[in-house]
């Protein structure tokens, strides 16, 4: 593994994306909810599979998304999440280090598949998934290799990988080797049907081992049980350093202390496939962050980088950020 500093390392769920467009019948049809994403068995991921029509296969994964938007900023990125020694597995890792992000946790070699995600997109951009984790519920705190965490300006925790409880105690372990290495833990909510599963687990984590928390109107309404974000905001700005709470169209809100930054959402010709906007925000967060930059700023690069990934097809960018930055960055 090379050394020196890292800007962020991110842990998740390593999953291979299989992208599909779809008309709202179809979602219907499988008893899917529009807009959110669902954990399903390997059986019902086949069946699914075999209902959707011809698909683009990607590495992917929420906190790998992420990793790979920093890369793409010209930050230094980590990941850590497991796959099986399998054809999927061998195209994550692949698609992964060929985006300049460092990935070298060990593969499994016995156990699920390697996990994917199956993802319809309506119309309409919206996206929803349905997630067979896999191998990557195998993840656990063997797993953390402490010279990794705290090599990171930044550990960035993905929700989705809360389900398993080893996957609750390698969070746990990494956020305190990285806090006691004087480095930052930020958490994604991930979704609001994930933190209704463990709305509990996910306020301690906040108040207790959190400085940055990421999350969208659903899922920071799910954790505090409130109807609106501008409920929300007094109760979170008391568990965590720094909260970014995305609003779609609206742009978002970066929550310091008793200071709110409000940041306008990035102009885009047309939203052709919202997967990744939340992913891809956090990246612009992070980077911003880890290269010692304002919140303003930060926001913007958020925004920015959303808007370039739901431009098109696909969960990463096309274009590399750190050329559509140059007008943003001072």
């Amino acid at each position: 593994m090379p050394s020196g500093e890292l800007d962020v390392v991110g842990i998740g769920n390593a999953l291979v994306d299989v992208l599909s467009h779809a008309d709202d019948a179809l979602i219907e049809r499988q008893g899917l909810v529009k807009g959110t994403m669902h954990l399903v068995d390997e059986e019902r991921a086949r069946a699914l599979y075999e209902a959707m029509g011809p698909g683009v296969e990607i590495s992917g994964g929420s906190a790998a998304n992420t990793v790979v938007g920093v890369a793409s900023f010209g930050g230094r990125a980590h990941y850590v999440g497991k796959v099986r020694d399998d054809q999927l597995g061998d195209v994550f890792g692949h698609d992964l280090r060929a985006t300049g992000v460092g990935y070298d946790t060990p593969r499994a070699t016995g156990g699920p598949p390697t996990g994917r995600c199956l993802i319809l997109v309506t119309p309409d951009a919206q996206r929803t998934m349905s997630t067979f984790l896999g191998a990557s519920v195998r993840l656990g705190p063997a797993d953390v290799d402490r010279a990794l965490i705290e090599r990171g300006k930044i550990l960035y925790l993905e929700g989705y990988l809360f389900d398993p409880p080893e996957a609750q105690e390698a969070f746990r372990t990494a956020a305190a080797i990285a806090h006691a290495a004087g480095r930052k833990v930020a958490l994604t909510l991930s979704d609001p049907f994930c933190v209704e599963r463990h709305r509990a687990e996910f306020r301690a984590l906040v108040e207790n081992h959190v400085d940055i928390l990421f999350a969208n109107e659903l899922e920071i309404c799910a954790l505090y049980q409130v109807p609106s974000v501008e409920a929300a905001v007094p109760l979170v700005r008391g568990h965590c350093d720094l909260a970014a709470l995305t609003r779609s169209a609206k742009g978002s809100l970066l929550v310091q202390g008793e200071t709110v930054h409000a940041v306008a959402a990035h102009p885009v010709s047309a939203v052709v496939d919202t997967t990744g906007a939340g992913d891809l925000y956090a990246a612009g967060v992070l980077y911003g962050l880890s290269q010692g930059l304002d919140l303003p700023t930060c926001g913007r690069l958020g925004s920015l980088a959303a808007a370039e990934v739901i431009a098109h097809v696909g969960a990463r960018p096309m274009s590399p950020l750190t050329e559509l930055a140059d007008s943003i960055l001072p």
